[in-house]
């Protein structure tokens, strides 16, 4: 049997593990756990929560520890790059985890991101533009093979959410700030990347996008197996985007594969996906659940 590796990412709004060979997976886990929350305005990341994330990977370890893996990689992302404390939290990180968190570029996040997210597509649906919307970041990464072209803007579910979204549910003008912001920004990624106009499939990655699906599936239970590699069309991603939208946390939470935890950002990341969708005039996002930790995985195990 293949020698077990370990990837942890520490992100903007959850803490996730993956456990595998590369060829399965054997624990895949996620806990939102909201390391960026108010690091936008403070330039620091709270002590509260620096002890979520630090109780998701006490339980990591455990997890790791039961399996055997003797190869750990953890790394952090936009919320970390942000903060002035960085170093704190990677010092409690290491003692909970045993492995101290790399900070990862926005360039390396999206490169990772890409190799996990493209290695079971068919090339001929290539040029592929993924894009990985986390708390704090979106990633924009062009490519067939391997990525050619990447761009990583400071716009996330979380930042967003933070600077413009104040009422539940949000006002018209608060939903347009943050479409607005948005097209400035994918009028950077166009303008930088410009390889993107030729991209022929839109790949979309991380909790916004997963929840998008879970939610039009009307999904009771998290599927795995149902949410990848599913084709959400546009017209469905904005049938989403305008019901969440319109609902307020309470009512939002009822709708079925609509995750609690996720409600209250979750309609500032669907501003982000129909807005690519929109001015990039992609008629359908492939949903993929493979992302950053397959590419972790597949980096330690030297296929990457």
């Amino acid at each position: 049997m293949p020698d077990l590796v370990a990837a942890v990412d520490c992100g903007t709004n959850s803490t996730r593990l993956l456990i595998g060979d590369g060829a399965r997976s054997v624990e895949r886990l996620m806990r939102i756990t909201r390391l960026g929350h108010g690091v936008d305005a403070t330039g620091r990341l709270a002590s509260e929560a620096i002890d979520r994330v630090v109780t998701a990977l006490g339980e990591f370890r455990e997890l790791i520890d039961e399996h055997g893996v003797q190869r750990v990689r953890a790394t952090a992302t936009s919320a970390a790059r942000d903060a002035s404390n960085r170093e704190e939290f990677f010092d409690a990180a290491e003692r909970a985890l045993g492995v101290r968190p790399e900070l990862l570029s926005g360039i390396e996040e999206g490169h990772l991101s890409f190799a996990g997210a493209t290695a079971e597509l068919d090339v001929e649906d290539a040029p592929f533009l993924v894009l990985d919307i986390g708390g704090g970041s979106t990633e924009f990464v062009v490519g067939t093979r391997e990525a050619e072209g990447t761009l990583s803007c400071d716009v996330g579910c979380v930042r967003l959410s933070e600077r413009w979204i104040e009422h539940d549910p949000p006002l018209p003008e608060e939903l347009l700030a943050c479409l607005s912001v948005m097209e400035a920004h994918i009028d950077d990624v166009v303008r930088e990347v410009p390889e993107v106009l030729g991209a022929r499939t839109l790949v979309g990655l991380a909790g916004t996008v997963s929840t998008a699906a879970a939610v039009e599936l009307g999904l009771v239970e998290y599927d795995r197996e149902a949410i990848h590699h599913f084709r959400i069309s546009k017209a469905a991603v904005e049938d989403v985007f305008r019901t969440l939208a319109t609902e307020n946390r309470s009512e939002r939470i009822h709708n079925p594969g609509m995750e609690e935890d996720r409600a209250d950002v979750i309609v500032a990341g669907l501003s982000i996906l129909v807005k690519v969708m929109r001015q990039l005039d992609f008629d359908e996002c492939l949903v993929s659940e493979s992302d950053i930790l397959d590419g972790l995985v597949a980096d330690l195990l030297g296929r990457n």
